[in-house]
């Protein structure tokens, strides 16, 4: 089974496919003062394309409107206490003071698939730490993110560095669009929750171990539950989320030999969804 239910719709895809198809043979038709044989060997197009996907990549500013409206709106609505950017000189984005007076420390990330995914710090004060993917790469596919995300990056960057990270959400702004179509709205219609220009579903939420594992001394730990990640809990709950839809994360390590061994299980509803064989642990 897969550890996420979303997946790139096919159609879509194949839609971006030909459009990329339409501008290799046809962008010169935008500039007609310049003469097709010149066009296409001035590498125009190509500059253009890098231009273009540079800026996309480069700017963080569409995930930070976006996390920017979802915790505007837990505000509002009483749900959460307060919230502020932590600023350019710490390695998490956000800090929430919930409702019990819990600190949570959240940091943004990307798709999960890159080494970005392994940046980041959680500050001493927090008492909870959550990765929020935002990914706006409409291509991605899910399944290979957040595995990559879950299992290859952060599984071993917990056991490494010794340092918990107690959720992770999976949630942006194409969710249920055209290029992410949402499967729980499919299998059971809801409301979806409008907040600025979006109306979204059901955040994928993933509980990650309660303490970090150890081969010798907690070679297994159980993941926290709902209540215990209050942020979670909160999010999950102001979006209509159902509780058999929550993914939980155990990592379990060994030692073998010379090698630090880990193994990633990822469960829903007490069914399994997806599990690892054991991986050595290689950081650098």
């Amino acid at each position: 089974m897969s550890c996420i239910p979303c997946k790139c719709d096919g159609a879509h895809r194949e839609k971006v496919e030909e459009l990329a198809e339409l501008l290799k043979t046809k962008a010169h038709l935008l500039m007609p003062e310049v003469p097709e044989s010149e066009f296409y060997r001035s590498g125009l197009l190509r500059g253009a394309v890098e231009h273009i996907r540079g800026q996309y990549s480069a700017t963080m500013s569409d995930k930070r409107t976006f996390a920017k409206l979802i915790l505007n709106q837990l505000e509002d609505r009483r749900l959460i206490e307060s919230w502020h950017p932590a600023g350019g000189q710490n390695r998490y984005d956000y800090e929430v003071r919930l409702n019990s007076g819990r600190i949570a420390a959240i940091e943004l990330k990307g798709c999960l698939d890159g080494n970005n995914t392994n940046i980041f710090e959680r500050p001493n004060h927090a008492d909870e730490f959550v990765v929020w993917s935002v990914c706006t790469n409409p291509n991605a596919d899910p399944e290979r993110n957040v595995w990559s995300g879950l299992h290859t990056r952060l599984s071993a960057e917990i056991v490494h560095r010794q340092v918990c990270v107690d959720g992770v959400v999976v949630w942006d702004m194409l969710c249920d669009t055209v290029a992410k179509p949402c499967p729980k709205l499919a299998s059971k219609p809801r409301n979806k929750v409008d907040v600025g220009q979006y109306s979204l579903p059901p955040p994928c939420v993933y509980l990650m171990p309660r303490t970090v594992p150890s081969p010798r001394n907690n070679p297994a730990p159980p993941a926290h539950s709902l209540s215990e990640v209050e942020f979670l809990s909160v999010l999950h709950a102001a979006f209509g989320g159902e509780e058999p839809e929550v993914c939980a994360v155990r990592i379990e390590v060994r030692q073998k030999d010379n090698e630090v061994q880990r193994r990633t299980l990822i469960s829903a509803g007490g069914v399994a969804r997806r599990s690892s064989n054991w991986t050595a642990i290689r950081r650098s």
